[in-house]
């Protein structure tokens, strides 16, 4: 039951909550259109992720001050998290669309080289995850929502 009180834990959860939550009116700002799978995905405005470790490692200094070694680790989570969410995830996205294009295309070519008279329907395809990781601005406000809401919910709780 402590668990539930652990005030790091409470910052980072809430976090992602509220970052996954705002992507919805965000992307409707962008598009006009709602996208409700947009609170179980990843990539987009903020950046789950960075609000989550940024809101653990502010939780952190809170309980333990800047100078202790578990922010440090926090701090070096948090980076290391970001880096990866704006990088390695990010470049897999890409990827994905360029590889989700080439099956496109070669279906296409099939269908076309056979010059089939009744088109079956076809199986669905699995497409891989194109929206895996987050452009460096998407990275920057998660880390921005992440502290706010570390500072917010310190301000309620304490």
């Amino acid at each position: 039951m402590e668990t539930i009180w652990n005030f790091p834990i409470v910052a980072s959860l809430t976090a992602i909550f509220i970052a996954q939550f705002v992507k919805v009116p965000i992307y409707y700002l962008a598009t006009r259109r709602f996208d409700w799978s947009l609170l179980f995905s990843t990539g987009g405005m903020p950046s789950s992720h960075s609000a989550a470790v940024t809101a653990l490692a502010t939780a952190i200094a809170f309980e333990t001050g800047i100078n202790s070694p578990i922010f440090a680790l926090a701090v070096i989570f948090a980076i290391i998290t970001m880096f990866d969410a704006k990088g390695v995830r990010r470049q897999a996205g890409e990827q994905a669309i360029v590889l989700n294009k080439l099956v496109q295309d070669f279906h296409q070519f099939m269908y076309d080289a056979k010059h089939w008279q009744e088109h079956k329907k076809q199986d669905k395809q699995d497409k891989l995850k194109e929206l895996l990781g987050h452009k460096p601005i998407e990275v920057f406000f998660g880390a921005i929502t992440g502290i706010l809401i570390a500072f917010i919910l310190y301000a309620i709780i304490y």
